[in-house]
């Protein structure tokens, strides 16, 4: 990305995602001088500035001029209100428009944006709050080397990312990693509860399944498979085989996929229902 004083990133949304992903640019190298945030709240523009010494506007069409890169992270419903009002604001050259918006297709934007922008959608995750997010990304049609390097600097800034092949991808995406933390919660969550019902206190089962989870995602990064990692926890005839065997018995893998499956079903269906929301007056 070229640093000179030209090259902005503006964020339409300072939410905690956007906030995230400020917040890693930044530890990044990026100066603060080269974002600014188009934020409607007053007391986020505040915070924002506080901490992140970036600068901001309550008008979204005065933080787009002159970027090279837009992040859209605002919700879904206020997305085609946000777009259209900023019709006549595109700077030129376009920017590069990253969609960390769930739901509205490449195909939604174009048409609610009214103008030719290079797209590239991102399905970060609720760990990029503490820099250990996973990004999925997604280009719409071809962009250059230089806009693809952006998009990566922004999804790098709040953990690891990964291009996908295909749209409907994201689909599948959201599914696993944008819904997945709640999955370990729950399962943390229901070892807690279990193990206090066999006679642990309710504080210690929780700090157990707590750091059990932290210490149990740190140990899956080391490069060992996720059969490795598992294998090296079970001993034939012991304790885990009997629990492993337990869950395997009561249908655990079909259980795991019948969810994977609903979550994406859901996703598709909330990317259709976008798409057939309000849309701008005239042709697009």
């Amino acid at each position: 990305m070229n640093n000179g004083p030209e090259a902005r990133i503006a964020f339409i949304g300072g939410g905690n995602m956007a906030r995230a992903l400020i917040g890693g640019l930044i530890r990044g190298g990026l100066p603060g001088t080269q974002i600014v945030v188009g934020e409607p709240d007053e007391a986020a523009r505040r915070a924002l500035e506080r901490d992140f010494a970036v600068r901001t506007s309550v008008a979204n069409g005065e933080a787009v001029r002159n970027a090279s890169l837009v992040v859209l992270a605002v919700k879904p419903q206020a997305v085609a209100a946000v777009l259209t009002k900023l019709h006549a604001d595109w700077p030129a050259p376009p920017p590069l428009l990253l969609s960390i918006v769930a739901g509205l297709r490449c195909t939604d934007l174009a048409r609610l944006c009214r103008v030719t922008l290079p797209i590239v959608r991102a399905m970060p995750n609720r760990p990029a709050l503490v820099g250990a997010g996973v990004t999925g990304l997604y280009a719409a049609g071809s962009i250059t080397p230089a806009q693809r390097l952006l998009a990566e600097r922004v999804a790098g800034a709040a953990g690891r990312f990964i291009w996908l092949r295909a749209e409907a991808e994201i689909d599948i995406v959201t599914a696993l990693s944008g819904s997945g933390p709640a999955y370990f919660f729950l399962l943390a969550e229901q070892l807690a509860r279990a193990a206090a019902e066999l006679g642990l206190e309710r504080s210690t089962a929780q700090l157990l399944a707590t750091e059990t989870l932290y210490g149990s995602g740190v140990l899956a990064r080391d490069g060992a498979s996720l059969a490795e990692q598992r294998a090296a926890v079970t001993s034939p005839g012991g304790t885990t085989q009997a629990a492993l065997e337990h869950l395997e018995a009561g249908g655990f893998a079909a259980l795991i996929g019948g969810a994977l499956r609903a979550a994406a079903t859901r996703s598709a269906e909330l990317a259709g229902i976008a798409a057939a929301g309000p849309k701008p007056p005239g042709n697009v």
